[in-house]
């Protein structure tokens, strides 16, 4: 059989996306390797608007209850299957998976990214311990404390803007004397007084016992290693999107971002949509992946219906 359409990831995105396509019974594929958005690591989600405060852990079983409360006959959703190839066809596109290949008229990319994560010893052991890689999520539970946010691009200044609403004090380090954020925002932050940089700092260990207790660097100048006392470590430095799959496909910014049209998400390729963290798209959260799905679906099935 050809779908209408395949949704491909199981995030916020891509389970907005499913929902629509239910309501407005296109016979869709939905294909997730599992349920785990980036917020899944969360202990706490206090800006998914309607709900005052989830955990990561039960925000993802939300989505996949919210989805499988519509699909029935119309959504069918294979679980444990990753995409690895779509290929364009005279009837629209194959995907192939890691499970078998299907065919289908339209095809909407909701695969978001990942977070690069920080490479030196302690990292692993206390992430989710004070050290975090979302300050829009976890940031509340550090108020009143000292922290440290690892990153010199834009998502670290805005992340330390963020926290110094709440946190004692914000240190940001940078590898480097030179920044990659906007001057503009790297001068409306460092206007707080609570707010320090320290340049030159290479990231080189997490110290704690339960949770993190301070951040070591080692100052490139000096070639000396200095230790901050902090009980959250908050890690911006970059992400990957999953976009491997489409790559001789779409248009693809030079770190993998999806290039979309923000009217209605379309990417380069006629018939082919992608929505959420592995786009192009300025800002990238929750709420603005579901958004951005929902554009994507009705656009989808206007295309559809124009056939």
């Amino acid at each position: 059989m050809i779908y209408d359409l395949t949704i491909i990831g199981g995030g916020p995105a891509g389970v907005a996306a499913g929902v629509y396509a239910a309501r407005k019974k296109l016979k869709t594929l939905f294909i997730t390797k599992d349920w785990n958005s980036q917020s899944t690591v969360s202990e706490g989600i206090e800006n998914w608007i309607g709900t005052v405060r989830i955990s990561g852990a039960d925000f993802a079983k939300s989505l996949e209850k919210h989805l499988k409360a519509y699909s029935k006959d119309v959504v069918d959703i294979h679980e444990g299957e990753s995409c690895e190839k779509i290929e364009k066809t005279d009837a629209g596109f194959k995907i192939i998976t890691s499970k078998g290949s299907y065919e289908s008229k339209t095809v909407l990319i909701a695969t978001g990214s990942f977070r690069r994560k920080l490479d030196i010893p302690g990292a692993d052991i206390f992430e989710h311990k004070g050290l975090t890689y979302c300050a829009s999520c976890d940031g509340p539970m550090f108020s009143g404390q000292d922290v440290v946010v690892v990153g010199g691009g834009n998502a670290a200044f805005e992340s330390a803007s963020q926290l110094l609403a709440y946190c004692k004090s914000v240190t940001l380090v940078n590898r480097s004397d030179k920044f990659r954020a906007d001057p503009v925002t790297i001068d409306a932050v460092s206007k707080n007084a609570h707010f320090k940089i320290i340049k030159n700092a290479v990231p080189k260990e997490v110290k704690g016992d339960k949770f993190v207790s301070s951040f070591i660097y080692k100052d490139s100048t000096t070639n000396t290693d200095n230790e901050l006392a902090a009980t959250g470590i908050f890690v911006e430095i970059g992400s990957i999107p999953t976009t491997y799959f489409a790559k001789d496909l779409v248009k693809l910014t030079e770190i993998g971002h999806v290039v979309t049209d923000s009217k209605n998400q379309q990417t380069s390729v006629k018939g082919i949509w992608a929505a959420g963290d592995c786009t192009d798209g300025l800002y990238h959260q929750n709420n603005i992946a579901a958004g951005d799905a929902v554009k994507a679906l009705e656009d989808i099935y206007l295309f559809l219906k124009a056939k």
